[in-house]
Protein backbone atom coordinates (compact mmCIF):
# COMPACT_ATOMS: atom_id res chain seq x y z
CA UNK A 1 0.00 0.00 0.00
CA UNK A 2 0.95 3.51 -0.53
CA UNK A 3 0.89 6.37 1.39
CA UNK A 4 0.43 9.75 0.27
CA UNK A 5 1.59 12.80 2.83
CA UNK A 6 3.58 16.04 2.90
CA UNK A 7 2.36 17.32 -0.09
CA UNK A 8 2.08 20.87 -1.29
CA UNK A 9 -0.82 21.24 -3.32
CA UNK A 10 -2.17 25.08 -4.39
CA UNK A 11 -5.81 25.73 -3.63
CA UNK A 12 -7.72 26.58 -6.50
CA UNK A 13 -9.99 30.01 -6.26
CA UNK A 14 -12.86 30.17 -3.59
CA UNK A 15 -15.18 33.15 -4.02
CA UNK A 16 -16.09 34.10 -0.53
CA UNK A 17 -18.21 37.31 -0.13
CA UNK A 18 -18.33 40.02 2.30
CA UNK A 19 -21.75 40.53 2.22
CA UNK A 20 -25.16 39.12 1.12
CA UNK A 21 -29.12 39.65 2.04
CA UNK A 22 -31.54 36.97 2.23
CA UNK A 23 -35.40 37.22 2.23
CA UNK A 24 -35.98 35.96 6.12
CA UNK A 25 -39.70 34.74 4.72
CA UNK A 26 -37.59 32.02 2.61
CA UNK A 27 -34.58 31.16 4.68
CA UNK A 28 -33.55 28.57 7.42
CA UNK A 29 -30.97 27.99 9.68
CA UNK A 30 -29.22 24.88 10.02
CA UNK A 31 -27.06 24.24 12.88
CA UNK A 32 -24.87 20.75 12.17
CA UNK A 33 -24.13 18.69 15.36
CA UNK A 34 -22.41 21.19 18.05
CA UNK A 35 -22.66 18.80 20.49
CA UNK A 36 -20.62 18.04 23.32
CA UNK A 37 -18.44 15.34 21.90
CA UNK A 38 -17.40 17.17 18.67
CA UNK A 39 -17.30 20.68 20.85
CA UNK A 40 -16.09 20.25 24.79
CA UNK A 41 -13.09 19.09 26.78
CA UNK A 42 -13.57 15.59 27.47
CA UNK A 43 -15.96 15.03 24.59
CA UNK A 44 -15.22 11.74 22.30
CA UNK A 45 -14.13 13.28 19.25
CA UNK A 46 -13.59 16.98 19.36
CA UNK A 47 -12.58 19.32 16.63
CA UNK A 48 -10.36 21.55 18.03
CA UNK A 49 -11.65 25.07 16.12
CA UNK A 50 -15.46 24.13 17.06
CA UNK A 51 -15.20 25.89 20.40
CA UNK A 52 -14.35 28.98 18.48
CA UNK A 53 -17.04 28.70 16.20
CA UNK A 54 -19.88 29.21 19.11
CA UNK A 55 -19.88 33.12 19.64
CA UNK A 56 -20.27 33.21 15.32
CA UNK A 57 -23.23 31.29 15.72
CA UNK A 58 -24.73 32.56 18.42
CA UNK A 59 -25.05 36.06 16.75
CA UNK A 60 -26.26 34.08 13.59
CA UNK A 61 -29.15 32.72 15.76
CA UNK A 62 -29.77 36.15 17.49
CA UNK A 63 -30.31 37.80 14.02
CA UNK A 64 -32.52 34.88 12.68
CA UNK A 65 -34.82 34.85 15.84
CA UNK A 66 -35.39 38.49 15.48
CA UNK A 67 -36.81 37.89 11.50
CA UNK A 68 -38.35 34.27 13.12
CA UNK A 69 -36.47 32.70 10.93
CA UNK A 70 -36.69 28.73 10.63
CA UNK A 71 -33.65 27.07 12.54
CA UNK A 72 -32.89 23.61 12.52
CA UNK A 73 -30.65 21.96 14.22
CA UNK A 74 -29.04 18.53 13.57
CA UNK A 75 -27.74 16.05 16.38
CA UNK A 76 -25.53 13.17 15.41
CA UNK A 77 -27.01 10.53 17.14
CA UNK A 78 -25.92 7.03 17.38
CA UNK A 79 -26.39 3.26 19.63
CA UNK A 80 -25.02 0.91 20.90
CA UNK A 81 -22.63 -1.22 18.15
CA UNK A 82 -23.01 1.61 15.72
CA UNK A 83 -20.86 0.56 12.04
CA UNK A 84 -19.62 3.62 11.94
CA UNK A 85 -17.55 3.07 15.79
CA UNK A 86 -15.42 1.34 13.60
CA UNK A 87 -14.61 4.65 11.68
CA UNK A 88 -14.53 6.81 13.99
CA UNK A 89 -14.64 5.39 17.75
CA UNK A 90 -17.73 5.53 19.97
CA UNK A 91 -19.45 9.06 19.65
CA UNK A 92 -22.68 11.00 20.80
CA UNK A 93 -24.38 8.01 21.44
CA UNK A 94 -28.24 9.09 22.18
CA UNK A 95 -28.74 9.86 26.08
CA UNK A 96 -25.33 10.63 26.91
CA UNK A 97 -23.72 14.11 27.61
CA UNK A 98 -21.71 13.83 24.31
CA UNK A 99 -24.73 13.64 22.56
CA UNK A 100 -26.25 17.18 23.95
CA UNK A 101 -26.16 19.96 21.61
CA UNK A 102 -23.32 22.55 23.88
CA UNK A 103 -25.48 24.65 26.76
CA UNK A 104 -24.36 28.17 24.74
CA UNK A 105 -26.00 27.50 21.34
CA UNK A 106 -29.05 25.27 23.43
CA UNK A 107 -32.63 25.03 21.09
CA UNK A 108 -35.17 27.31 21.91
CA UNK A 109 -38.76 25.90 22.08
CA UNK A 110 -39.82 27.47 18.40
CA UNK A 111 -36.66 25.51 17.23
CA UNK A 112 -36.51 22.35 15.13
CA UNK A 113 -34.16 18.94 16.61
CA UNK A 114 -33.96 16.74 14.16
CA UNK A 115 -31.82 13.02 14.78
CA UNK A 116 -29.56 11.81 11.70
CA UNK A 117 -27.46 8.63 11.74
CA UNK A 118 -25.41 9.41 8.96
CA UNK A 119 -23.30 12.45 7.82
CA UNK A 120 -25.86 13.68 5.88
CA UNK A 121 -28.81 15.56 7.45
CA UNK A 122 -31.37 15.25 4.83
CA UNK A 123 -30.31 11.23 4.81
CA UNK A 124 -33.25 9.47 6.97
CA UNK A 125 -35.04 12.61 8.29
CA UNK A 126 -37.62 15.26 7.30
CA UNK A 127 -35.25 17.79 6.78
CA UNK A 128 -36.55 18.43 3.14
CA UNK A 129 -40.06 18.13 4.29
CA UNK A 130 -39.67 20.51 6.59
CA UNK A 131 -37.96 23.17 4.43
CA UNK A 132 -40.48 22.84 1.63
CA UNK A 133 -43.66 22.91 4.05
CA UNK A 134 -41.64 26.54 4.93
CA UNK A 135 -41.30 27.60 1.80
CA UNK A 136 -37.47 27.71 2.32
CA UNK A 137 -35.32 28.31 -0.70
CA UNK A 138 -32.13 29.79 0.95
CA UNK A 139 -30.39 27.38 3.39
CA UNK A 140 -27.55 29.12 5.78
CA UNK A 141 -25.41 26.26 7.16
CA UNK A 142 -23.14 26.59 10.25
CA UNK A 143 -21.65 24.07 12.91
CA UNK A 144 -19.29 21.07 12.14
CA UNK A 145 -17.15 19.04 11.03
CA UNK A 146 -17.12 21.27 7.88
CA UNK A 147 -15.46 18.31 5.35
CA UNK A 148 -17.88 15.70 7.33
CA UNK A 149 -21.39 16.25 8.36
CA UNK A 150 -21.52 19.76 7.17
CA UNK A 151 -20.05 19.44 3.73
CA UNK A 152 -22.65 16.13 2.77
CA UNK A 153 -25.71 18.66 4.27
CA UNK A 154 -25.08 21.37 2.44
CA UNK A 155 -24.15 19.09 -1.19
CA UNK A 156 -27.76 17.56 -0.01
CA UNK A 157 -29.29 20.60 0.13
CA UNK A 158 -27.77 22.15 -3.31
CA UNK A 159 -28.78 18.80 -5.06
CA UNK A 160 -32.64 19.42 -4.03
CA UNK A 161 -31.72 22.84 -5.24
CA UNK A 162 -31.75 24.62 -2.10
CA UNK A 163 -29.52 27.86 -2.33
CA UNK A 164 -26.74 27.53 0.52
CA UNK A 165 -24.85 29.44 1.97
CA UNK A 166 -21.63 29.07 4.74
CA UNK A 167 -20.20 31.40 6.46
CA UNK A 168 -16.67 30.81 7.00
CA UNK A 169 -16.53 31.82 10.72
CA UNK A 170 -19.11 29.50 11.68
CA UNK A 171 -17.86 26.12 10.20
CA UNK A 172 -14.88 23.86 11.85
CA UNK A 173 -12.72 20.65 10.60
CA UNK A 174 -10.34 18.72 12.10
CA UNK A 175 -7.44 20.27 10.11
CA UNK A 176 -6.96 23.06 8.02
CA UNK A 177 -6.87 21.16 4.62
CA UNK A 178 -10.06 19.44 5.41
CA UNK A 179 -11.60 23.06 5.88
CA UNK A 180 -10.28 24.05 2.81
CA UNK A 181 -11.46 20.92 0.77
CA UNK A 182 -15.13 21.79 1.99
CA UNK A 183 -14.77 25.59 1.09
CA UNK A 184 -13.77 24.41 -2.52
CA UNK A 185 -16.32 21.79 -2.95
CA UNK A 186 -19.04 24.03 -1.70
CA UNK A 187 -18.21 27.01 -4.21
CA UNK A 188 -16.71 24.99 -6.91
CA UNK A 189 -19.60 22.12 -6.61
CA UNK A 190 -22.25 22.76 -5.41
CA UNK A 191 -22.02 26.43 -6.19
CA UNK A 192 -22.94 27.57 -2.82
CA UNK A 193 -22.13 31.07 -1.36
CA UNK A 194 -19.56 31.39 1.20
CA UNK A 195 -19.62 34.89 3.24
CA UNK A 196 -16.54 35.82 5.31
CA UNK A 197 -18.71 36.07 8.14
CA UNK A 198 -22.23 36.20 9.50
CA UNK A 199 -21.60 39.58 10.48
CA UNK A 200 -21.97 39.83 6.55
CA UNK A 201 -24.96 37.68 6.11
CA UNK A 202 -28.66 39.74 6.35
CA UNK A 203 -31.87 39.29 6.40
CA UNK A 204 -34.51 41.47 5.25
Amino acid sequence: MKVLKNLRVEIPEIKVHDRIELPASETAVIVVDMQNDFVKPGGKLVVPTAKDTIPSIRRLLEKARERNILIIYTKDTHYKRDPEFEIWGEHVVKGTWGWEIVDELKPLENDIVVEKTRYDGFYGTPIDDLLRVYGIRYVVIVGTVANICVLHTAGSAALRWYKVIVPLDGISALNDFDYYVALRQIDFLYKGILVESVDGIIFK
